[in-house]
């Protein structure tokens, strides 16, 4: 699973069938610091999320996964909007500032 941020929507008219009702996410992949490293990949949302989201992502056959997207043509799914994410590096950046 990845860290990303949901930075736009997708809309796609024409599409397989089998996507029909799939709401798709524009997402920048992060490192825990928010750092982008992998920018403007189109997952699927099984949540709800929006943009300015923080979100989970699964990729690969855990994508299809979820309720609802098994035997989709699916690669990537959001599966969390993410509250907060705690790490060493933020708390001793937070001390010192």
């Amino acid at each position: 699973m990845r860290l990303a941020n949901v930075t736009g929507t997708v809309t796609a008219t024409v599409k397989s069938q089998s996507l029909t009702g799939l709401k798709f996410l524009l997402v920048d992949y992060t490192d825990a610091g928010g750092k982008v490293i992998d920018a403007a990949r189109v997952v699927a949302d099984d949540v709800g999320a929006g943009v300015g989201d923080q979100v989970i992502v699964s990729e690969g056959s855990a994508a299809r996964l979820p309720n609802g997207m098994a035997g989709l043509a699916v690669d990537a799914t959001v599966l969390a909007i993410v509250d907060e994410v705690k790490t060493k590096a933020r708390r001793a950046a937070a001390k010192s500032g």
